[in-house]
């Protein structure tokens, strides 16, 4: 019988880069998904099916621990598209004490790859959350995030967060410190995305900080800046009606924290001309902020606006190969069967 769950991307308020240096972060769950379908199986083996977890849609279908599949893609993508499913089975066996245990995998995922908006965060939560209550062993929302901050660590080779796995585990706006994860209240907030239609790669971006980081103490200062910016943030959401649509003014403070979060991150070299060329074109179209999300170098933008200017501006962008309204998923990690 198959056990199906399905998780939340998220996009990053304020705070991405720096929360690995235990600066604080605000992601916000979104409502795009990753929907993963597990089986039990005899053999002990794994078979993974995931059509959706790449850039150009190939289907990667492999026995897990063999040399993977043979497909003529870059191999970081394929990486990116076995590496974490394997790990969440890890994470799986490991929890349910069950070393032996085989899995038919599918993933679906409405989520790019490494855009930016938490797609490997919500496939490894969904994929443990699925294998687990399919051996008899569900696990708390807190051991479930834990479990899949600990895989993305090793994909990652330590460089990952909390963040994104706390984020689509718990759904709603999070707050994340190094250990210290929690949710918090916020208001609504219009969320606008531009996607470039490609992929930063966050191990090589997050390397590159940190050695800007160790070599100049301005950019140490320019990390630390952002966690400052974010703690201002936090003060913002705390004055607004929790759930209720963010009025101009909180807005307009949100709006500029953005707007300044994606200068220091551009002094940090993790943005790109299609992010910034997108980021502009979302501010002249009124929104109130705009920022990239996630790790940078391609991927997303997230802008604020309740109107539509936005989103039909960023259609119009060339550098935009899609934009969308991504509403908070106050639910996180969802058990359908």
């Amino acid at each position: 019988m198959p056990t199906v769950s399905t998780a939340p991307g998220k996009v990053y308020l304020f705070g991405e880069h720096a929360v690995v240096y235990g600066e604080p972060a605000v992601p916000c769950a979104v409502e795009r998904r990753a929907t993963v379908t597990v089986e039990p199986r005899a053999d002990g083996n794994v078979r993974v099916r995931a059509e959706d977890l790449s850039l150009d849609g190939f289907t990667v279908e492999y026995d897990a621990g063999t040399a993977g599949p043979a497909v003529d893609a870059p191999t970081d993508l394929l990486e990116a598209a076995t590496g974490y499913v394997d790990e969440a089975v890890a994470q799986a066996r490991e929890a349910a004490d069950a070393a032996d245990a085989g899995f038919d995998v599918e993933v679906e995922s409405e989520i790019p790859l490494g855009a930016g908006l938490g797609s490997s965060a919500a496939v490894v939560v969904a994929a443990i959350d699925a294998a687990t209550r399919s051996l008899g062993e569900p696990l708390e929302p807190v051991e479930l995030a834990d479990r899949a901050f600990r895989a993305e660590y090793t994909v990652q080779d330590g460089q990952a967060s909390r963040a994104d796995t706390f984020a689509s585990t718990m759904g709603g706006a999070v707050r994340v410190e190094g250990d210290d994860c929690r949710r918090i209240d916020a208001p609504a907030l219009p969320f606008v995305v531009g996607f470039d239609g490609g992929a930063g790669d966050t191990g090589k971006l997050v390397a590159g900080v940190r050695a800007l980081r160790e070599e100049h103490g301005f950019a140490a200062d320019t990390v630390a800046a952002i966690g400052d910016l974010v703690r201002e943030g936090e003060r913002v959401l705390a004055d607004a009606p929790a759930g209720e649509p963010a009025d101009e003014a909180t807005l307009e403070a949100l709006g500029g924290l953005m707007d300044f979060d994606h200068g220091l991150l551009s002094a940090l070299g993790v943005s790109a001309r299609s992010l910034d060329s997108m980021v502009w074109a979302a501010r002249e179209a009124g929104a109130t902020g705009a920022k990239l999300t996630g790790a940078g170098g391609g991927g997303c933008i997230v802008a604020l606006d309740p109107t539509d200017a936005t989103e039909t501006a960023l259609a119009y962008t060339p550098a935009c190969e899609e934009a969308f309204r991504a509403e908070l998923a106050t639910e996180g990690v969802r058990r359908i069967e």
